[in-house]
């Protein structure tokens, strides 16, 4: 539950925040991921190989440290010796061959110096060429100079080397067969330069050379033998030519560096021990490096070692010597001694690796339950807004309205297809025309409120014309602003209805005031007339009945009382047409209501010179419908018909039953109805009548009439260009009532 809690509160978190597009921001999780594991592996590999580094160069600097602090041991044994030889050159005993204080001064210093490896003290006396030997548990021997002490001598007469000390070269000591012991020799010249009680002054003559042999083995090895790097490291020693003073490997001193090594394992490599021995150590420059040996210690196989090395300087310039130390350990001891360091250092890197394994793979997992979540979202809202687009889509291409979008120049930018096809043409066709040109003769109105609105943002509602194809319409338009989140207007909506017919709706309510009016007007117009007939045809036929029925007067009396009785029955046909009455439906006799409407007009047909023809058939069945209504569509047609026969013709009103309809025709020999009018002959307020001779809403309304009773009423038109008998038949079928 908590865990719930928590991915939903970081699943809005992200949702909320997320900057990227959720399928890059996994891929970005899952690289991000990536890198850090990669960049924690590479950190550790790199802090492993740093401390190996430190603690290898600190290691080698302690070694560093031990072969200087033994170089500097060896040659303070060695100053040692130059100082006890050069002060023994300077007793007056040795200078002036004072015996026997010669032989207790070498005994003297060989005492001393005898614990720095000194063998063997030899004095070469010039004068007589004799030695004097001193060697340990023996007395002073006296004898003659070998080819090796001749040379000595020859080499400390020479005013040059007055002062100096001659090392010779390391040599193994012939006097210990098959042994490595390694000797070397130093020599210096004698002078008599002293004084002393007998002799007072020095005579500045060459007396001879003292001679140390020293035992080199000794000398070294006392001080590296006990140096101890590490645990197993250890310290040799190599001479100015190379060869071994001092090593672990017995079998090495004595021999050249060089060729030992690759003596013992010629299998090896000792290119790179060569090349510091050769390039740095035989330089005397001091440094630390690593190589690889053979061997350490009786383990043998490849092996790293870590190298220390420092010079030994045995005599400066003219001619210097110098050695070399090196204090070597393998490198494995190091790595061992950092060994739990790298341990912990893995732990803690496999733990932040573990951490960033299951943070990536506990986000990508709120991420993809959150996308699998959003992608389902998604899919419902586009399913849902895609069905509603198509709804309103529907709704506007569908929509009996022209609905359309304009820029602020009154340009389209959309049209549905009511629209379209109202105006008969494509769409794409309509895009990027003008609302003036497009919803002529009005447009230019349109266009005008249109910029009004984009200036004010207020909604308008116009009315007004709109022609397509030769035909006039009324269109209401509501006119709406379109804004942007921002509130700008960038568009305007309009939504143009068509109101014609409620326009000529309006217009006919007002003709049927206007009718109702003028039948108001008539019926009071014949009431009053009713009257003064009444009173006519009374004192007419009181006066008749005074007359003699042969005199003249009797005959103009009675055609008096004829013309008004004719004019009575005139008026209550009138006041019996323009009563309104109630729908009601009854059975009806066509013949009777013809018959009606025929009374009621004949005055009008005889003045036009209009023959009437009635062809009314006998013993029609009965109509269900009302009479008055019916009448009324009689009247307009055959009024219709006195009107295009001005100057005379004939009207032929007929009737019959052919079974299941009963049909009344109406015809006239007039001019016809002419083409372009029979399509609108029935249409509301047309008309082509003159002005105030005709309303237009005759046949509409018969026309109403007859399909309010389930009738049909169609027509049959020949004019001048059609045929030579021109005239028009109204044909009018009601279905007969049923018994």
């Amino acid at each position: 539950m908590f865990f719930q809690k928590l991915i939903n509160k970081l699943m809005a978190l992200i949702e909320k925040y997320h900057p990227f597009n959720l399928r890059y921001f996994k891929f970005i999780v899952t690289l991000a991921m990536i890198l850090l594991l990669g960049m924690v592996l590479f950190l550790g590999w790199l802090s492993i190989k740093k401390i190996t580094e430190i603690v290898t160069e600190d290691f080698n600097q302690q070694q560093l440290m031990l072969a200087k602090h033994a170089a500097n041991q060896i040659e303070n044994s060695v100053e040692l010796l130059k100082r006890e030889i050069t002060l023994l050159s300077l007793s007056p005993a040795i200078q002036y061959s004072e015996k026997p204080a010669l032989i207790n001064r070498m005994n003297i210093t060989f005492s001393s110096v005898k614990y720095e490896g000194v063998r063997e003290i030899k004095f070469l006396e010039n004068k007589t060429k004799k030695i004097y030997r001193i060697v340990e548990g023996k007395k002073c021997e006296i004898g003659n100079m070998q080819k090796e002490d001749e040379e000595f001598l020859n080499w400390a007469s020479k005013e040059e080397n007055r002062g100096g000390i001659f090392f010779t070269e390391i040599t193994h000591c012939k006097e210990v067969k098959n042994s490595q012991l390694l000797i070397m020799k130093m020599v210096i010249p004698v002078w008599q330069i002293s004084i002393d009680e007998s002799h007072p002054v020095p005579t500045n003559k060459f007396s001879g050379a003292i001679v140390f042999t020293v035992d080199v083995t000794y000398l070294v090895s006392k001080v590296t033998k006990k140096i101890k790097s590490g645990k197993t490291g250890y310290a040799w020693v190599i001479d100015h030519k190379g060869t071994f003073l001092y090593h672990e490997e017995q079998m090495f001193v004595g021999q050249n560096a060089f060729e030992a090594r690759k003596g013992k394992k010629p299998t090896i490599s000792f290119e790179r021990i060569n090349e510091i021995q050769r390039d740095k150590m035989l330089r005397g420059e001091e440094g630390t490096s690593w190589y690889i040996s053979g061997w350490h210690r009786g383990v043998e196989g490849e092996i790293k070692k870590l190298i220390a090395y420092s010079p030994i300087k045995l005599k400066e310039r003219p001619q210097p010597v110098v050695w070399s130390i090196a204090v070597v350990a393998p490198i494995s001891e190091v790595e061992g001694a950092i060994h739990t360091v790298h341990i912990q250092q893995m732990v803690i890197q496999g733990v932040i690796v573990v951490i960033i394994l299951f943070g990536g793979l506990f986000i990508n997992f709120i991420l993809v339950t959150w996308s699998n979540i959003l992608e389902r979202e998604v899919a419902k809202k586009t399913a849902e807004l895609k069905k509603s687009e198509e709804k309103y889509k529907s709704l506007i291409e569908n929509a009996e309205d022209i609905i359309l979008a304009t820029d602020s120049e009154g340009k389209i930018l959309s049209i549905n297809k009511f629209g379209a096809e109202f105006f008969k043409k494509q769409e794409i066709e309509l895009l990027g025309q003008s609302v003036s040109e497009i919803f002529s003769p009005d447009g230019r109105i349109l266009a005008i409120n249109i910029k009004q609105i984009f200036k004010t943002g207020e909604s308008r509602q116009i009315t007004h014309r709109v022609k397509s194809d030769t035909k006039e319409y009324w269109f209401n338009t509501n006119l709406r602003a379109l804004k942007d989140e921002t509130g700008n207007i960038y568009s305007v909506l309009g939504i143009a209805r068509d109101i014609t017919d409620r326009k000529k709706m309006e217009e006919q309510s007002y003709y049927t005031e206007k009718l109702a009016s003028l039948g108001t007007l008539a019926a009071g117009v014949a009431h009053e007339i009713n009257n003064p007939l009444a009173i006519i045809l009374g004192f007419t036929d009181i006066l008749l009945e005074k007359t003699s029925p042969e005199s003249q007067e009797y005959d103009i009396l009675k055609t008096i009382e004829k013309q008004a009785t004719n004019a009575k029955r005139i008026v209550e046909n009138l006041l019996s047409f323009v009563r309104h009455k109630e729908h009601k439906e009854q059975i009806v006799n066509i013949n009777e209501c013809i018959e009606t409407v025929l009374d009621v007009m004949n005055n009008t047909i005889s003045l036009n010179n209009i023959e009437l023809k009635k062809q009314l058939q006998q013993d029609l069945p009965y109509v269900k419908g009302d009479a008055g209504e019916l009448q009324q569509v009689f009247f307009n047609i055959i009024n219709n018909a006195i009107y295009v026969m001005k100057g005379g013709g004939v009207l032929t009103v007929s009737t019959k039953y052919d079974g299941h309809w009963l049909e009344v025709c109406i015809s006239d020999t007039g001019c016809g109805i002419s083409k372009e009018h029979r399509q609108r002959i029935f249409d509301p307020f047309f008309t082509t009548k003159e002005v105030g001779k005709g309303t237009g809403l005759g046949l509409w309304v018969s026309y109403n009439i007859i399909k309010k009773h389930n009738g049909i009423i169609t027509f049959e038109t020949r004019t001048k260009e059609e045929a030579e008998e021109t005239g028009t038949k109204f044909i009018i079928r009601l279905p007969a009532a049923k018994e």
